[in-house]
């Protein structure tokens, strides 16, 4: 008898702890089927409520924030796990319907940082042949000089100029590091070459992308990632950009492990700007397009899709890499609605025949590129997987719209 209540028992504290971690288990898969925001369009229907075991309720006091043309009215969904265990809430933003004109038109960029990023310290030669390092441990990578001796520079050629007339003298750099400022002393080694820090900068960079769209009052978008430093690996703030026609020179195929690439060819000419970029953003580049961008685009404007309207399946890229702009065939293998990187809300693959000929799938040059699903524009093409030339990453486009005024 003993032994039989002590089987009971034995097989009760089992059931409940097996209980326990159905609950828990099942706690987390609803929560993470819940968005962490929506987008909701004027008129249209909001989140959808999950069944039991789940309830919501609308936070009526975030409500109260006027509708406008421009921003919208935005709302809270409050989501409980046996309507008393609290799961989640959600931001819904509502906005009216928003069309855009799709991109795939390839653009040369080039963007001047805002100050001289430093990009690495080492030493120098001095004149009686000893090696120094002024800079060792005062500047790192990353850091911008904003000042010396208290007069603001902004150009390389600037600070190598303050630097030589300053001599042997003590200086007085402004720093700007991670957000805080600040003054260090150092003194310039005397070379041959003149007086050096031994501090490498760099004050612009420039290269090739895909613009994903323009707005009804010009404002442009692209590439759907930021523009990162290629040493430090930081998202470069920059004082100015701009947007120039560019020519595609040559297409390098993607293969597994060798990522492809698009060769261009861009003038610096004033008469061939089309655009000024304001901003670089983790989510892309956005600014003010000029003239000259709207008629490069001969496509009709189009409804935006959000990310609850994405679905799996066929979709299209567009692109004007080989000259002539097309819509590419490709598959969208998965959405991630909750993801936390930003660049990386869907994962597609390409599967049309003639891109895949053409490009061996997506290369760098072609980030920015518009995805369109249901006749809508859903996102922009992001990253290519290195293994898998075939597959990359894709940014919701509402993202990419959350930094256009």
């Amino acid at each position: 008898m003993i032994c039989r209540k002590t089987y009971r028992k034995y097989l009760l504290v089992l059931l409940g702890i097996s209980l326990l971690v159905l609950g828990v288990y099942d706690y987390f898969r609803e929560r993470a089927l819940i968005p962490d925001s929506y987008t909701q369009t004027e008129g249209g229907a909001g989140p959808e409520t999950p069944g039991f075991p789940v309830t919501a309720q609308i936070q009526e006091s975030v409500t109260k924030a006027s509708y406008d043309s421009r921003n919208g009215s935005s709302y809270r969904i409050s989501y409980r796990y046996l309507g008393v265990i609290p799961l989640k809430e959600t931001n819904v933003q509502v906005t009216p319907k928003t069309t855009v004109t799709p991109g795939g038109i390839p653009i040369g960029i080039y963007m001047e940082t805002d100050g001289v990023m430093v990009i690495g310290t080492g030493k120098v030669t001095g004149r009686d042949g000893l090696n120094y390092e002024p800079a060792f441990r005062l500047v790192q990578a990353g850091d911008y000089i904003r000042s010396v001796n208290g007069v603001e520079i902004r150009e390389k050629e600037k600070l190598i100029e303050s630097v030589e007339e300053n001599g042997s003298e003590k200086l007085v750099l402004g720093i700007e590091r991670s957000g805080r400022t600040f003054e260090i002393r150092l003194q310039a080694a005397d070379t041959e070459n003149g007086y050096r820090l031994g501090i490498w900068v760099r004050d612009n960079t420039q290269g090739i992308g895909t613009l994903t769209f323009l707005t009804e009052n010009g404002k442009f978008g692209a590439l759907g990632h930021g523009i990162n430093d290629s040493d430090t690996g930081e998202l470069l703030k920059i004082s100015e950009g701009k947007l120039y026609d560019t020519t595609v020179a040559e297409i390098h195929r993607g293969e597994p492990g060798n990522p492809g690439q698009v060769a261009g060819l861009i003038r610096y000419r004033n008469n061939l700007i089309c655009g000024q970029i304001q901003e670089n953003t983790e989510a892309g580049i956005f600014g003010e397009g000029t003239e000259r961008l709207g008629d490069k685009l001969d496509g009709e404007a189009v409804e935006v899709g959000y990310k609850q309207e994405i679905t799996e399946g066929e979709a299209w890229v567009r692109s004007g890499i080989n000259g002539e702009m097309r819509d590419y065939r490709i598959a969208i293998e998965e959405v991630k609605r909750n993801a936390s990187d930003v660049n990386k809300g869907m994962i597609l693959r390409v599967t049309d025949p003639e891109l895949l000929a053409l490009t061996g799938g997506i290369i760098q040059g072609m980030s920015g590129s518009p995805i369109i699903q249901n006749g809508k524009l859903i996102g922009a093409v992001t990253h290519v997987f290195v293994n898998d030339p075939t597959k990359g990453y894709g940014i919701f486009v509402e993202e990419m719209l959350s930094h256009v005024s």
